[in-house]
């Protein structure tokens, strides 16, 4: 198969050959990293004033969720759809769905748009050949992705990401990857690395648990290192973006990716408190600030107490009382914390993460791991949920995944497209 030597309307970005990722562009005339002071512009924006000729003479599909939206809010699809330049006959939706009304581990399913008339076929869970025959059937040529993230390697896009560019390679389709910001900034890979023993759809690929990176340079990373049949990747790059930057920099509206991911303050502490998914602990599902509010039946003050006590950089614990309205502990009172973000730039989130499962389990009795262990898919192994049983305070388990996460970073460092 042909694989594309060059991103879409910026520089240098999709170059694999073999396997092996062309040379980092350096700040030469038209790369999108020169274009740190001025506003930013979306993947999707930029190919829109291209005119759209990426798409040209193209049957295009869309993989998109309720987070692919123009400046002003309008969906891509829809604008897609009504422009005479695109041939537009279908749409992919993730986890949550297409229109984004499916709660956590749901989806909506095959059906017509009722505002486009367009299919909409799912891809939730699919993969590998199931996956390709769905991108057959059809009829596309070219697979566009335009997905809000959230940062975390245990946030399912990514990774329906990562399905869709091998199925779209089986299949013979092109893929393109309109690039949106990660709202947590990039500045840093943080956490322990996947094991790949361990792999499931909330983490296929050994990447780091708060990655760092754009989709468009997960994308890159994808097919550089880990697919086996690289895809025909095209990227269309965004300007105007700099990895120092949180989302509230961006001056883009904020669709909430999936319904527990409300505000871009959620996708802030998310990476470290998605953690407690797998205890008995709320994780703050059935709130309206669901990661930020941590709880279980019999906590009190203790817990706010002993988190502060520890001096993490950038947060602070403040004790929390919430009745749930669904997921656990729904319509019981509850005590536990809030966690409050004051210094963003100094706040680790995933060492915040392990520092709070550490203190909860001293200081609550009844902290239990889920049964099926699925702390250890979220945190890429079972070190982090064997060495807190043994005892190990948050700065031990910390530092066991500095070697792996070094390594990392070094192969990151290679599909970075932003300064």
């Amino acid at each position: 198969m042909k694989l594309s030597r060059r991103s879409l309307l910026g520089g240098s970005a999709a170059a694999v050959v073999s396997g092996v990722p062309a040379a980092r562009a350096g700040g030469r005339p038209g790369d999108p990293r020169d274009h740190g002071g001025r506003e930013l512009r979306t993947g999707f924006e930029r190919l829109a004033a291209d005119g759209y000729r990426a798409l040209g003479g193209q049957r295009v599909g869309v993989v998109t969720n309720p987070t692919g939206v123009t400046r002003d809010v309008r969906h891509v699809v829809d604008v897609l759809h009504a422009d005479r330049r695109v041939n537009l006959v279908a749409v992919f939706g993730p986890e949550h769905g297409f229109r984004g009304t499916a709660q956590a581990g749901g989806a909506e399913g095959r059906y017509d748009d009722p505002a486009t008339g367009l299919p909409v076929y799912d891809t939730y869970l699919k993969s590998g050949q199931p996956l390709a025959d769905v991108f057959t059937a059809s009829g596309v040529d070219t697979v566009v992705f335009d997905v809000q993230d959230a940062g975390a390697r245990f946030y399912t896009y990514i990774w329906t990401l990562y399905d869709c560019m091998e199925a779209a390679a089986l299949a013979g389709k092109r893929f393109v990857v309109l690039d949106r910001p990660n709202p947590v900034s990039g500045r840093q890979a943080l956490g322990p690395v996947l094991h790949r023993e361990f792999a499931s759809f909330v983490g296929r690929q050994p990447i780091a648990q708060a990655h760092g990176m754009t989709v468009a340079e997960l994308a890159l990373l994808f097919n550089g290192e880990f697919l086996t049949a690289p895809a025909e990747l095209e990227t269309v790059l965004m300007t105007g973006w700099r990895r120092s930057r949180f989302y509230d920099a961006s001056g883009l509206p904020w669709v909430p990716p999936s319904p527990n991911m409300p505000t871009p303050d959620t996708a802030l502490v998310y990476s470290g408190t998605c953690l407690f998914e797998g205890t008995n602990v709320s994780e703050g599902r059935g709130t309206t600030r669901p990661f930020e509010l941590l709880g279980a039946p019999g906590v009190d003050g203790g817990w706010a107490a002993a988190a502060n006590a520890l001096g993490l950089p950038g947060v602070r614990f403040r004790e929390a009382y919430f009745a749930p309205t669904f997921s656990k502990f729904q319509g019981a009172t509850v005590g536990g914390v809030q966690v409050h973000v004051c210094d963003r730039d100094a706040f680790d989130p995933v060492r915040t993460g392990i520092a709070l499962l550490v203190t909860a389990k001293r200081v609550w009795s009844g902290f239990a791991w889920r049964p099926d262990d699925w702390i250890d898919k979220l945190t890429g192994s079972a070190r982090v949920r064997t060495m807190i049983d043994a005892g190990a305070d948050a700065d031990e388990v910390a530092a066991s995944w500095q070697e792996e996460l070094a390594a990392f970073r070094g192969l990151r460092e290679r599909y970075l497209r932003y300064r």
